[in-house]
């Protein structure tokens, strides 16, 4: 049950049970903004009440709601009912929020344990939202969202890059998309060494740049977006290798571009009037005799000399290729996201995520698309002169600055950006991908940041949201 703050709510379905069990608490009506207040229903059905205010930033929205929905969840129910009670206006404001959270939350994350693990809710009703199309809407961000979790979720033996371009061309054949691949012998012919670089570690060669393209607009009218992901399988380190604590959910490192599917997935039940290019860089890097190796000298694919500093700075190598294909094509705007740096975990922690652009406008604009979904980003400057610490004697840049490590942040945003052929670009360096107990909308520790905003971004760029 989902009501308003400073109404009378007792008139509520179960209120007055609901006002009980806060007496017991000795806790007051207010409380349940910030109190989860659970208790089973004549007829043994399982209610939880929770106040919105509606003004209230939405990330805080979506985090009292979802932990209005844990006790729920966790009995795993076949059917979850979302009810709306307060005047029109307060359930027009509150009724995406409470359906995106409610839909995001329903299926289960794949699990191969032998005991019973958690299930899907097969069935989710909003009861009250003025307005249905509005949670259709946001069922198909949420789809989005799913999907970018249970390919990021699944172990590293599931999804190798073989796999994965296997599941993408399934999800391309599902949903209309067009499918292109370069596989590491096409792209060692092209000339892109910073991506076959890192693709050298694993034995398999199924290393590939993969291009899904979405196109919904009409007659070629309308604005086209490269939507560009990191799509690391795993990520041992290479040569300068990780430590046992550091490589252990590694298989996350293909989140970026599991964002890119999500979002075009979400962009294409929506039908936006957009066309889309979803750029995967998917690869492995481990350790192997022909791995790449500090001070070796490669070549990109746009002719930049890097020198090799870090074999698990290995991200903004495979970007570096993927960002120079995807500006050719000319998009209006380049969009990365890549689960890319420590130095933005250690500067955000796991509950907001960085963003770097070569506008400042489109940073700050990042930021406030992400305060309208929940989904939290920090604007960083990109300042000129933190090319001092990527200067080389042998080569045209280098990959990082191994002595220090500081800034790294910042410095992988200086290297990405000589490959976007000064082009609009957006880089999401994802330090939220996993934050235990749960982020915003999602109870999954695994939250999917990134689709939301990408469709949010998407709604703002064909002007959906009166933006």
């Amino acid at each position: 049950m989902v009501l308003p703050t400073g109404h009378d709510w007792c008139g509520a379905v179960g209120g007055d049970v609901a006002a009980a069990a806060l007496h017991r608490r000795g806790k007051q009506a207010a409380d349940l903004a910030s109190t989860v207040v659970a208790v089973q229903l004549a007829g043994g059905a399982l209610a939880s009440w929770v106040r919105i205010d509606p003004v209230a930033p939405t990330f805080d929205r979506h985090t009292a709601l979802r932990k209005a929905l844990a006790p729920l969840l966790a009995e795993q129910p076949s059917r979850l009912d979302v009810m709306l009670w307060g005047d029109e206006p307060w359930r027009r404001a509150v009724a995406a929020d409470a359906a995106y959270v409610a839909a995001v939350n329903a299926p289960a994350m794949p699990s191969r344990k032998r005991s019973d693990g958690p299930v899907t809710v097969e069935q989710v009703v909003v009861h009250g939202a003025p307005d249905a199309s509005v949670v259709a809407a946001v069922g198909h961000v949420a789809a989005g969202n799913v999907l970018c979790r249970q390919l990021t979720v699944e172990p590293a033996n599931v999804v190798t890059p073989a796999t994965y371009r296997a599941e993408v061309r399934s999800l391309a054949a599902a949903n209309g998309w067009t499918v292109r691949e370069w596989n590491r012998a096409r792209l060692e012919r092209m000339g892109a060494g910073a991506f076959t670089a890192v693709a050298r570690g694993s034995d398999h060669g199924d290393a590939a740049v993969v291009r899904l393209t979405y196109d919904g607009r009409s007659r070629g009218r309308g604005p086209a977006v490269a939507l560009v992901g990191k799509g690391l399988c795993y990520d041992t380190g290479g040569h300068t290798l990780k430590t046992g604590t550091s490589m252990f959910d590694m298989h996350h490192d293909m989140n970026g571009s599991a964002v890119v599917v999500g979002a075009l997935l979400a962009a294409t039940r929506l039908r936006l009037p957009v066309r889309i290019d979803g750029w995967l860089a998917i690869a492995q890097n481990h350790l192997s005799p022909t791995a790449y190796t500090p001070n070796e000298v490669v070549t990109a694919l746009n002719g930049t000399t890097i020198e090799v500093t870090d074999t698990d700075a290995e991200g903004r190598m495979v970007l570096a290729d993927t960002l120079t294909m995807a500006a050719r094509e000319q998009p209006d705007l380049v969009v990365d996201f890549a689960t890319l740096t420590g130095a933005m975990w250690t500067a955000l922690g796991s509950r907001m995520s960085g963003v770097l652009s070569n506008r400042p406008e489109w940073a700050q604009r990042a930021v406030a698309l992400g305060d309208t979904v929940g989904e939290r980003l920090v604007a960083f400057p990109l300042p000129a002169d933190y090319d001092e610490s990527l200067e080389s004697t042998v080569a045209d840049v280098k990959q990082c600055d191994h002595t220090t490590g500081k800034a790294d942040h910042i410095l992988a945003g200086r290297f990405l950006s000589r490959f976007v052929d000064d082009r609009p670009w957006v880089h999401i360096d994802l330090s939220s991908v996993s934050h235990k107990g749960g982020l915003g909308a999602v109870a999954h520790e695994v939250n999917g940041t990134g689709v939301a905003w990408a469709v949010a971004l998407l709604n703002h760029l064909t002007g959906h949201d009166g933006g």
